[in-house]
């Protein structure tokens, strides 16, 4: 059982002990109301508490996609479903060229990261690694140069196998 349910038990049976105090006589009868209300609402808090967190997914707001500025706003229910076909027959945008030579992410100890890194350097395949110098790579990643070097040794057995 989870411990802020517990502590929401404990805090009903003060709630209902303070509505027996106010149905029957009891000598003292404010000192018990109020005790055994702010020890209900303690009891709520700290079940808060103990509450587990949830975890929290980042949101972004969808911003519904404005019309092209060529068409006009359509104003009946024919022009709105001619623009919506007009719409979804549009062709989708051609995909972007794939540079020539072997992915460097094929290669020992490249992901996807790293290889953002080195195409920044502008070493966008296994060739350019190969011609590639290590001691330069190294000092621009701040890496070990002994890693740099295995990378080339990599790039070159693969290119030599291409």
């Amino acid at each position: 059982m989870r411990s802020d349910y517990l502590l929401y038990s404990i805090a009903i049976i003060f709630f209902v002990l303070t509505g027996t105090v106010l149905a029957y006589e009891v000598e003292q009868k404010p000192l018990w109301i109020i005790t055994t209300a702010v020890l209900g609402l303690l009891f709520v808090a700290l079940g808060l508490f103990q509450r587990p967190k949830t975890a929290a997914t980042p949101t972004q707001a969808v911003e519904a996609p404005a019309p092209p500025p060529s068409v006009p706003a359509p104003t009946t229910l024919t022009e709105v479903v001619k623009q919506e076909a007009i719409e979804v027959t549009e062709p989708a945008a051609p995909a972007p060229p794939t540079p020539s030579g072997t992915d460097i992410t094929v290669l020992k100890g490249i992901k996807a990261r790293r290889a953002e890194q080195l195409k920044a350097l502008g070493i966008n395949n296994a060739e350019d690694l190969a011609k590639a110098s290590a001691k330069h790579i190294a000092t621009k990643l701040d890496i070990s140069p002994k890693i740099t070097t295995k990378w080339i040794e990599n790039a070159k057995e693969l290119t030599e196998k291409s």
